[in-house]
């Protein structure tokens, strides 16, 4: 019998509660195959596909970026299993709510590319999208996005609707307020939803050993009545078939999941930040060599299903699509400053009006 004043056995516990979900090895070797996802040949390449197009694009508007054609960019690369095989295992019913790291998913979800680059570009355009698209604008206040998911979750359940909402968030976003009484409200009230914790180890430049005394992130689902899955977020195969898993958990009415993703973000946490400040050159290089892309590379070339041509062939076509995009972007009117009072405001106070009227047609720098 456990004794209850033992703490440290208490704690022991917890964290061998929850053991980390791998499916392929960095190898691309099956390690366990009695969780293998229900997927097709052609669906694998696809999703190989998607995380290419996710490391490229992630290059590309770094670029963009320090050549000031984008605004700020929250830097994706390393977690392209954890946002990508977790999008693609969403039905196009679903909803999904993006931080502002997660432009990539929502993109695939089907926001068109030149729109993403325009919300790089505060333009409102980027926050207008297409009719039947199941999302919301990511979410750039940290936490906020949990709550929403609770809630938009609840009234999936509430009219008996066949779908749910997914949402991500940071391993630093995880200690904060929206996290746990999102989450409560999601466990005390069964709600469809699915939140996905990317603990890629730092919450800006904080470690997650410091933001955090708990042993692992997925067992904050505990607390809060949710079922929690830990898994290698560096494993494309391991992150859909949890995300499968927890889409059928939660549309049976079973309630909310919780998945905690260990994965790694290879680039700063924005643009206007240093990694080299906070960690090392051998920490990186660890987590490299567990890159979901070299992995599912080598998984797929054992099955016959890929090879250097189709991969240069999917390049291209990914370079092709940004240039596109970005052609797109430059041929879009520029916003007035007068733009912005109308965009804000459907009836304008009176002082406004007078602003308005005094910035009316000028450009904004």
């Amino acid at each position: 019998m456990l004794n209850p004043f033992d703490a440290e056995a208490q704690f022991e516990g917890i964290g061998k509660l929850y053991p980390v979900l791998r499916i392929i090895d960095e190898e691309g070797e099956i390690i366990d195959d009695t969780l293998y996802p229900d997927i097709s040949d052609d669906e694998l390449v696809e999703l190989m596909k998607r995380m290419i197009w996710g490391r490229i694009y992630d290059t590309r508007v770094t670029n963009l970026n320090r050549q000031g054609v984008l605004g700020n960019y929250a830097p994706s690369g390393g977690q392209e299993a954890s946002q990508l095989a977790s999008q693609f295992a969403l039905e196009p019913e679903d909803y999904l709510l993006p931080t502002y790291r997660d432009i990539p998913p929502l993109v695939m979800h089907g926001l068109p590319l030149h729109k993403a680059f325009l919300w790089y570009k505060g333009h409102v355009e980027g926050n207008l999208f297409p009719e039947g698209l199941n999302a919301m604008p990511p979410q750039v206040i940290i936490g906020a996005q949990i709550v929403q998911a609770a809630g938009l979750g609840l009234s999936f359940k509430l009219r008996k609707e066949n779908r749910v909402v997914l949402t991500y968030i940071g391993d630093g976003g995880s200690s904060q307020g929206d996290f746990y009484e999102g989450l409560n409200m999601a466990g005390s009230f069964d709600a469809k939803a699915i939140f996905i914790v990317q603990n890629n180890g730092f919450g800006i430049s904080t470690p997650r050993e410091v933001q955090t005394r708990a042993a692992t992130l997925v067992q904050k689902a505990a607390a809060a009545g949710v079922f929690g899955i830990q898994v290698d977020g560096m494993d494309p195969l391991a992150v859909l078939s949890a995300v499968k898993f927890a889409r059928k958990y939660a549309t049976e009415g079973r309630g909310p999941v919780l998945i905690e993703t260990l994965t790694y973000r290879y680039g700063p946490h924005t643009m206007s930040d240093d990694p080299t400040r906070y960690r090392d050159d051998e920490e990186l290089t660890a987590w490299e060599k567990k890159d979901q892309l070299i992995r599912m590379r080598k998984f797929l070339q054992k099955k016959g299903l890929w090879d250097d041509r189709i991969e240069s062939q999917t390049e291209e076509q990914v370079r092709l699509e940004i240039k596109e995009a970005l052609e797109k972007v430059r041929k879009t009117p520029g916003q007035t400053v007068d733009d912005f009072i109308d965009n804000m405001y459907s009836v304008k106070p009176g002082f406004y009006k007078r602003q308005q009227e005094g910035y009316a047609g000028r450009k904004h720098s």
